[in-house]
């Protein structure tokens, strides 16, 4: 691959700099500052703004995110990817003709996130309290309960559109029940609670949405399902260049090896987090969950995912 004709589609995309070779210094987009301080390294593929510390590896992203179609199509070819500019053509141009997906909660629901709850609430606040789950968690969730219907005695966790509609639920079971989810009958292609994502900042991708209460506030769920490429999610992830932490269950190494994959072939920042001596992210505490996240290593290819399977062998 020719350092040469990156560094071309570097420069075309910020500007003048000082420096030649693989290290060059511009003017840094984020803080703006007036000197050339946004240090770019084309053979580490790795870039630093020695101001406001922002940084970061796969110099894909910031091609994606700062250069025009014509940069990042050329960008695009020198690396072997996905062809960008047909991706956003097709593929975004599809989402934003399909109707929205809306589905109403329960008519039984009752919210547990008010001051006060009925005394029929006793049972759901217990089995919330012993998976760790506090106030705050259930209002941030809007988590509520059934005590008779369809969804009787199951704890609800609905999932809310970018527009603020209801677009799903989780219905768990917290008498015992064997069914321990009875979920509605709507597409699971969603992104789960997406009014309240932020995918300029890293998102964590686990399985379930009790995961995703433990894992903190920027993260999602996937109820069982995958990633692919008409996946909402997946299209969020790209168009923003959202970097993410994969969390899910350690029995789901063949389904979380794909999604990685399909991740690293879209150009995506990829960290592994850690669940060793855990089930799933629900058996952690929050402070576990972020202990482990921050030291979670970058996936930097396919390589990687071998070499890490042979060696847990």
């Amino acid at each position: 691959m020719s350092t040469g004709r990156k560094t071309a589609i570097i420069r075309e995309v910020f500007g003048d700099c000082y420096g030649s070779g693989s290290e060059m210094l511009f003017h840094c987009p984020k803080c703006e500052h007036h000197k050339r301080k946004l240090s770019i390294n084309i053979e580490k593929d790795a870039w630093k703004c020695w101001v406001c510390d922002w940084s970061g590896r796969n110099l894909t992203k910031i091609v994606r995110r700062y250069g025009d179609l014509y940069n990042k199509k050329k960008w695009s070819e020198l690396v072997n990817k996905v062809e960008l500019a047909s991706f956003e053509e097709k593929m975004f141009a599809e989402v934003e003709e399909e109707p929205e997906q809306r589905v109403e909660l329960p008519k039984e629901f009752k919210s547990l996130a008010n001051k006060t709850v009925p005394r029929s609430a006793s049972a759901a606040l217990r089995y919330l309290r012993e998976r760790g789950i506090k106030k705050d968690d259930i209002i941030r969730w809007k988590i509520g309960y059934c005590d008779s219907g369809e969804f009787a005695k199951r704890i609800i966790i609905p999932s809310f559109s970018l527009n603020g509609y209801s677009n799903y639920f989780i219905a768990r079971s917290y008498d015992g029940h064997w069914k321990r989810y009875l979920n509605p009958k709507a597409s699971r292609n969603i992104v789960f609670n997406h009014l309240f994502l932020d995918f300029e900042d890293d998102l964590t991708i686990v399985e379930g949405a009790f995961d995703a209460i433990v894992a903190g506030t920027n993260a999602v769920p996937l109820l069982g399902s995958t990633l692919r490429d008409s996946s909402k999610l997946l299209q969020e992830i790209v168009k923003n260049d959202t970097t993410v932490y994969m969390a899910l269950d350690p029995d789901a190494r063949k389904k979380e090896d794909k999604i990685m994959t399909l991740l690293l072939n879209y150009g995506i920042e990829v960290y592994k987090v850690d669940l060793s001596e855990y089930n799933d992210v629900g058996e952690m505490s929050p402070n576990v969950f972020q202990e482990r996240k921050e030291k979670s290593p970058l996936v930097e290819d396919k390589f990687y995912l071998l070499t890490e399977r042979l060696f847990s062998l």
